[in-house]
């Protein structure tokens, strides 16, 4: 356009250019021009408007998993900013591609302390890939283009980018761009050659999926890849969904709580090929399963940023690729002929099969049962989301994910991340079931988006696991001073009557036997529903007890 428009209308202009059909937010008097903007724009993108800037973020966050666009939130300067952080956070280290617009004070103001003033760049620095403040009305298109190429590009991952307010309220000219596009890495034809010889070479091979940036298309392809070649593969660290857990080939989830004989077959291994996971704390076991600075397995490492290669551990082959073009390259690549491992293969799906069967809990409400009947109920296509805490551990380790796109969890740990998520979730994909776990702790964190979705009709399912306390702190306690528990026990509302009063669906479930005909009905419900699921606090773990942990302590 030539003729002058508020920075507000520009910016909003530049997102419907590059492809926004909805954004997420908590609205404030810093950006004011841009929500008066976007009210023009109210048929080309949704905004959903939240309760609290920490569940905005997150289901912004979980739009960008889900979609592979970058996931778009507003945030007031100072204490919104601050909540939304935890988002950006997450973005950060689970390698999603999305966008923080933050208002911020008048440029008049700025560097005196102004009412709410925080200088973006030093408090998200360390947070995303880049953050910046746009000065110059005239200049937003340069800048949401480049924000929009940084956080998809490579690594995906988070920009934050500040709006003085003055700025966005005055006119200015300004010249759109062209929509962005995410750039591609092929793997070279001497990467994969020499890919090939290190597998024919080996005789106890594990392929590790993970990271982000995968599609549908890319799962089908290195699944295909590992059929040709037999290969046992394992998920990283909440990334179960990016490879068929019904697959002869699967092996597991390599995470926290991983199976020890996955553990072993890690350790065990000759050769490695990593495939999109940068190979953290929590998927190599605090880094004892392959050691740095160089492992003992040839490790065959993919990666979509070069700066991540070699980084912490020393790869026989590095390949900087975007994970579609490699697992493309991978499915025809010539496979590795009569490969010996095929008793290895079998070996490892068997362990994942033996390490389903669920150990009877304590109590009269079996999780075990309870993730049997999820799994049995569930569609192929159903949505299942998570925070951070023990009751994770049932969700991650009994259930079952068959396609790419169906799991939301969260790498950083964060408590909260669970609802938000679901939100976001049934807003992009509302034909299709999405389940939300959460502990009694991690609800209380961004409960209150339970309204968001009941005004949006976002009729997702939430099992709020209740054991009155921050399981995973009180795990850890009686381990490493039994019986002195401090900080972790919790006195909880009743959360039927509290989801009853946002307008949702609430039960309350204390028997096995309780759990099927309820969850049926929240499946069926024509508003959001939450399950209630009173679990014995001596049901710590799958494997063992609060006793029992207290003995051993």
């Amino acid at each position: 356009m030539t003729s002058p428009r508020t920075g507000g209308r520009i910016l909003v202009d530049a997102l419907i250019t590059h492809g926004v059909d909805r954004a997420f937010c908590v609205p404030g008097e810093s950006y004011l021009a841009v929500l008066d903007a976007l009210y023009d724009a109210r048929n080309r993108i949704d905004l959903v408007t939240c309760r609290q800037e920490t569940g905005a973020a997150f289901m912004a966050e979980a739009y960008g998993k889900l979609t592979g666009r970058p996931g778009i939130c507003f945030a007031t300067r100072g204490p919104g900013a601050t909540n939304a952080s935890n988002g950006v956070h997450t973005a950060f280290q689970d390698s999603t591609p999305m966008i923080l617009f933050i208002g911020q004070v008048a440029r008049d103001q700025a560097d005196r302390e102004a009412f709410q003033e925080i200088d973006f760049r030093r408090m998200f620095g360390q947070m995303c890939k880049w953050v910046a403040q746009i000065d110059d009305a005239a200049r937003i298109p340069e800048y949401v283009r480049r924000a929009f190429q940084v956080a998809s590009s490579g690594r995906p991952g988070p920009v934050v980018l500040a709006l003085p307010e003055d700025m966005l309220a005055k006119p200015a000219l300004a010249v759109d761009t062209a929509s962005y596009a995410r750039l591609n890495q092929h793997p070279g034809p001497a990467e994969m050659a020499r890919l090939r010889t290190i597998l024919a070479e080996a005789q106890r091979p594990l392929m590790v999926v993970g990271g982000a940036g995968w599609t549908a298309a890319a799962s089908d392809d290195i699944q295909a890849f590992a059929a040709a070649n037999d290969l046992p593969t394992g998920c990283a660290f909440r990334r179960q969904d990016c490879f068929d857990n019904l697959d002869p080939r699967y092996a597991g989830d390599v995470g926290i709580a991983i199976n020890p004989k996955l553990a072993a077959r890690v350790r065990e291994a000759d050769v490695i090929v990593a495939v999109g996971p940068r190979l953290g704390e929590m998927t190599t076991g605090g880094y004892k399963l392959l050691e740095p600075p160089v492992p003992v397995q040839r490790l065959v490492h993919v990666f979509p940023e070069p700066e991540e290669l070699n980084r912490v551990y020393g790869a026989e082959l590095a390949i900087c690729a975007d994970l579609s073009s490699f697992a493309k390259a991978a499915r025809q690549m010539p496979p590795v002929e009569s490969p010996p491992w095929a008793a290895w293969t079998a070996a490892a799906h068997a362990d994942y099969l033996a390490h389903m069967e669920a150990p009877k809990s304590p109590g009269e409400l079996d999780m075990g049962a309870v993730m049997a009947t999820v799994r049995r109920m569930l569609p192929a296509e159903a949505i299942v989301t998570n925070g951070a805490g023990n009751y994770t551990t049932w969700a991650h380790r009994f259930y079952r994910f068959r396609r790419y796109g169906t799991q939301l969890a969260p790498t950083n740990g964060t408590m909260g991340y669970g609802v938000p998520a679901a939100v976001a979730a049934k807003l992009v994909h509302p034909e299709r079931p999405v389940v939300a776990f959460s502990g009694d702790g991690c609800f209380l964190m961004t409960g209150q988006e339970l309204a968001t979705a009941v005004q949006y009709r976002a009729n997702i399912v939430i099992l709020l696991i209740n054991n009155g306390m921050y399981g995973t702190i009180r795990m850890h306690q009686e381990r490493r001073y039994p019986g002195r528990v401090m900080g972790t026990d919790l006195v909880n509302p009743d959360f039927v009557a509290l989801a009853k009063a946002y307008g949702a669906h609430g039960e309350a479930i204390r028997r096995t036997e309780d759990f099927a005909p309820a969850f049926t009905r929240a499946l069926a419900a024509d508003r959001p529903t939450l399950l209630e699921l009173f679990i014995d606090p001596e049901a710590i773990t799958p494997n063992t007890t609060l006793s029992a942990l207290s003995r051993q302590g």
